[in-house]
């Protein structure tokens, strides 16, 4: 579980309206994850996630899916995540802000710790964008995020 709060900053650009999204996702382990005999793997996992994103008076559902690279520890308590992927709007503009269309690209990073027993927390960059494709006159969003854990 996840809350999400947009930077007026857009990776270096200014965004018209801020933006809020809130969201379920699930990290599920590919099965090639070597172990080093320090005790740290560096693996791959699929994030999904679908929730609602809010901006300029308008709600958007929102569904993405994120290959990821991981290095973590072996017990997976302490974990760090790049991923790129892509995520599907159910709208795409907002007020002013036009995000091209209903496909985003989507460029995470992540960190997590954990807080207790199977419990964690971790911080996510998340930027959506169009990467042009619809015209020049697109602009994608940047959050910031805190996430609550739960390893089973």
């Amino acid at each position: 579980m996840r809350t999400r709060l947009s930077e007026k900053t857009l990776l270096g650009e200014e965004a018209p309206e801020d933006f809020e999204e809130y969201d379920l996702s699930a990290n599920v382990a590919l099965p090639w994850e070597p172990f080093s005999t320090s005790g740290w793997r560096v693996g791959t996992r699929l994030m999904a996630s679908a929730g609602v994103l809010r901006g300029a008076g308008e709600n958007a559902l929102v569904v993405s899916a994120i290959p990821e690279v991981t290095l973590g520890s072996q017990n997976g308590r302490f974990l760090l995540d790049l991923g790129a992927g892509g995520a599907l709007f159910s709208r795409h503009r907002f007020g002013t802000q036009d995000f091209g269309g209903p496909f985003q690209f989507a460029l995470t990073l992540g960190i997590g710790g954990p807080l207790y027993r199977e419990l964690g927390l971790g911080y996510r960059f998340l930027h959506y964008s169009d990467a042009g494709v619809n015209g020049s006159d697109t602009t994608g969003a940047d959050f910031h995020m805190i996430e609550v854990r739960y390893r089973y």
